[in-house]
């Protein structure tokens, strides 16, 4: 019992990278052998029965449902829109939906002094990552493939986790074990921390045996939506360069203004002055003295010439 945690942790271990068997349909049409005629066509083919792995039901056995989907649409926006109305109408929902729109570029027309047309290009593409109950996903991958101009690529995945969930279940069956052959020990503080590392073992297989079920009650669809070609957006503004060479000069009120601050630039240099008196004091009376210092030095210099 001392050692639980870790004979648990290799048990889960064991349960994530047991081998599996997966059974996976993938449909690319990105292949440059194919032209664009042929790759729809097979892909209609292929989208008029999807694959057994979307739907299949075999007995005894328990599968986890994935889809990536990768395809080119007339309106991201409104793809996205209808994808999102049909999940929440047949109990999906959207975990991430991140659509951008790349510009490409941005040119403005003046059309009057006042007026401009803004033309914009642009293109437009979403990753969403949702999730469908799994016995409504084949109608869901139905509903996504009529939304397509063309598919790129379409994975589906049926993982097998039929041991998985059967070492699951024997793992629970021996905690429960554990947990009446603790409860039979006198207490002591070694219970009490056998009692803890089970009981904390035990809500670390039901967190799993949660995953695990709401795993198979739901799928996991990635879809990637892009537009095929370019699109062109044109938005009325004003005529911003004529607007600003409008205002640009005002003669007068510069003129005006020019005045008033000339005005108040002299106030500060006075009152500068004034906040300094002190020293404009000093230094007038250094000078004074310097003046007067030097005019009796000429005066006697020119005396003891004359002499």
């Amino acid at each position: 019992m001392k050692h639980l945690n870790s004979k648990t942790a290799l048990i889960f271990l064991a349960i994530f990278f047991l081998n599996s068997c997966k059974k996976t349909e993938s449909v690319n049409t990105a292949d440059a052998g194919y032209s664009q005629n042929d790759a729809m066509v097979a892909t209609d083919s292929a989208s008029a029965e999807i694959s057994s792995a979307a739907t299949q039901n075999i007995e005894g056995k328990k599968f986890v449902r994935s889809a990536d989907v990768n395809m080119e649409v007339q309106d991201v926006y409104k793809s996205t829109v209808d994808i999102e109305k049909y999940l929440k109408n047949n109990g999906g929902f959207v975990t991430l939906s991140k659509l951008n729109s790349d510009i490409i570029s941005d040119e403005t027309y003046n059309t009057s002094d006042a007026n401009a047309i803004l033309v914009r290009k642009f293109q437009t593409e979403n990753t969403m990552e949702v999730r469908i109950p799994t016995e409504k996903l084949g109608d869901f991958l139905e509903f996504i493939n009529k939304q397509k101009l063309f598919l790129n690529q379409r994975n589906i995945s049926a993982e097998d986790i039929t041991a998985n969930m059967h070492l699951a279940k024997l793992e629970t069956s021996k905690l429960e074990k554990n947990q009446k052959e603790i409860s039979n020990l006198k207490t002591n503080i070694e219970k009490v921390k056998l009692s803890n590392e089970t009981e904390s073992e035990n809500n670390y297989q039901k967190t799993a045996n949660f995953v695990t079920d709401d795993n198979l009650k739901y799928s996991n669809v990635t879809i990637y939506l892009k537009e095929p070609k370019v699109r062109v957006a044109e938005t009325a503004i004003t005529n911003s360069k004529n607007i600003d060479n409008k205002y640009k000069i005002n003669f007068l009120f510069d003129v005006k203004n020019a005045f008033v601050e000339g005005f108040y630039l002299i106030q500060k240099i006075v009152i500068g002055l004034l906040s300094i008196w002190t020293l404009i004091l000093i230094f007038t009376l250094i000078y004074i003295y310097l003046k007067k210092r030097g005019f009796k030095k000429s005066k006697r210099i020119n005396t003891e010439l004359e002499n």
